[in-house]
């Protein structure tokens, strides 16, 4: 009997966490995003980082391309979306309040739902859902489940 394969890595799903990271890193240390994306592709993604696997916040799976375009363009929209957001939230959250990992996940994945052309809205929702269950145990996925259905809904509506 064959023994099963290894599970194909999810890069697209690798690509986003890359964003998510990334875009908190630049509002953290408050550095250029290019500069960040930079940072990222030379030391944290592709095969520089594959020999050293998942350690040190590395992610060997990346598709390169996908991640600077979320970043490019989160960064890019980014009072259009923080607008949105904020008008997704609850009336007594405002958006300075939310964790900033969570900031950068809502911010990526309003950039992606922003896009035409590309994942279908469901996708993209489910996709950053697993996202936030990886860097959260408490009610923010919900929370980014939630704003994120709002958003897609706004912004693709004939998907719904």
């Amino acid at each position: 009997m064959k023994a099963p394969s290894p599970p194909r890595p999810r890069t697209r799903t690798a690509s986003r966490v890359a964003a998510v990271q990334a875009l908190f890193q630049s509002e953290q240390a408050q550095e250029n995003p290019e500069t960040v994306i930079d940072q990222f592709v030379r030391h944290r993604l592709g095969d520089t980082a594959a020999e050293h696997g998942y350690e040190d916040g590395r992610i060997p799976d990346a598709e390169v391309p996908l991640f600077a375009q979320i970043v490019r363009a989160a960064v890019r929209q980014q009072d259009t979306i923080d607008t949105m957001v904020t008008e997704a939230l609850p009336a007594d959250w405002p958006l300075s309040r939310i964790d900033p990992v969570l900031r950068a996940l809502l911010r990526a994945g309003g950039a992606e739902l922003a896009a035409t052309g590309g994942a279908p809205a469901k996708v993209v929702i489910n996709e950053y859902l697993d996202i936030a269950r990886g860097f959260f145990t408490g009610p923010e996925p919900g929370l980014a489940n939630a704003v994120l259905d709002k958003l897609a809904r706004l912004l693709r509506p004939a998907e719904f």
